[in-house]
């Protein structure tokens, strides 16, 4: 399965509740990807909560960008992209 960067920027800020309220919203995100057949591998946000670099596993872009629509979650940039480990040549 193909693994990508989705880069998202939100001006106003991506606020997740770190309650029930916000653990559902994640759910929610999840089990509407599952119907392209996408998985949410994990995110980093950055200091201010205006940009994430979202890794995701999915048959192609285009079922990365179907997701986020259904889920209204911006786009900016998806990229392919593969693991290159420091530690793998040792």
């Amino acid at each position: 399965m193909p693994r990508y960067l989705v880069e998202r920027e939100f001006p106003d800020r991506l606020i997740v509740p770190m309650d029930e309220t916000g653990a559902q919203a994640c759910c929610g995100v999840v089990d509407a990807n599952a119907k392209d057949g996408v998985t949410w591998i994990h995110s980093y946000v950055n200091n201010d909560k205006t940009r994430t670099f979202c890794i995701y596993d999915g048959p192609d872009a285009d079922a990365i960008r179907r997701a986020a629509s259904r889920n209204n979650l911006p786009v900016q940039r998806i990229t392919e992209v593969r693991v290159l480990d420091p530690y793998f040549y040792r």
